[in-house]
């Protein structure tokens, strides 16, 4: 009788569907638990998710590639004092410090500029996914605005922040509307996940309805093409219609379909 470790597992018959997901199905079973490779892989993944709550977001690294390529840069910090405040305290993340909001006023009475849009980075709940996609995203957003006119303001990092974070940003500033650019709660395969939330009109105490939402922009998940195109979509309508959130639908990539030579997204099959 075989008694390798390999003949001790009992193959689950969805295992050809692992190919399409990174989701953890088929995984099968040894005895009544997981395969020993299974559980170890999982064991790794919880810990790249939990460092990546805990890691703090660099700064410094974040500034130069930003300022090399020419853009001002504002670093704030939320009411939160330090990461486990910021954890235990979400309302603390929402908000600005004092002295954050001291920066913004005296640069708002210094500077008449009115901004079409403001972007604000914070790391949120995985610092790891904005030092590895902001940048790149970015770059495939901020020259389209450009090329079309748009009115873009510093771009403001904001230490120990939340979504909501951006309202006061964007108020202080006088933008028209706030993109903030944040890391998402990790996933057990998506540690590195970044989201962008898009408001127009921002105002402190604005709720997430009248946000709207871009999500899992990664190397493995939307690639910063795409979400650049969804967000400057959703920009250009929320102008054009002086809103964002449940009302504003994304319909970016139906329009590309419908303007492609010769298709009809109706009859496609794939």
């Amino acid at each position: 009788m075989d008694k390798s470790p390999k003949a001790l597992v009992v193959v689950n018959p969805w295992q050809k569907l692992r190919q399409f997901t990174e989701a953890r199905i088929a995984l099968g079973r040894a005895g009544t638990s997981l395969p020993t490779q299974p559980h170890l892989e999982f064991q790794f993944a919880h810990a790249r998710a939990r460092d990546a709550v805990h890691h703090q977001l660099e700064i410094e690294p974040l500034r130069a590639a930003l300022t090399q390529r020419g853009h001002e840069v504002i670093v704030l910090h939320s009411a939160a004092g330090d990461r486990q405040i910021y954890l235990q305290r979400p309302d603390q993340g929402r908000r600005l410090d004092a002295g954050s909001r001291r920066i913004l006023e005296e640069r708002a009475e210094g500077h008449q500029d009115e901004y079409d849009v403001v972007f604000v980075i914070a790391d949120g709940l995985s610092a790891f996914a904005i030092r590895e996609n902001v940048v790149p995203l970015l770059d495939a957003v901020l020259p389209r605005l450009a090329d079309e006119g748009w009115r873009v303001g510093p771009l403001v990092v904001v230490e120990q922040g939340r979504v909501a974070v951006g309202d006061e940003v964007g108020e202080l500033l006088g933008a028209q509307m706030v993109a903030i650019v944040i890391g998402e709660r990790p996933g057990l395969s998506s540690p590195d996940s970044m989201g962008i939330y898009l408001t127009y009109q921002p105002r402190a105490g604005t709720t997430d309805a009248y946000r709207n939402c871009i999500s899992n922009v990664r190397r493995a998940g939307m690639s910063y093409e795409l979400a650049a195109h969804k967000l400057v979509y959703l920009m250009i309508e929320a102008r054009r219609r002086k809103l964002t959130g449940v009302s504003l639908k994304d319909e970016a990539e139906v329009l590309q379909r419908l303007a492609a030579p010769g298709s009809n997204f109706l009859t496609e099959t794939d």
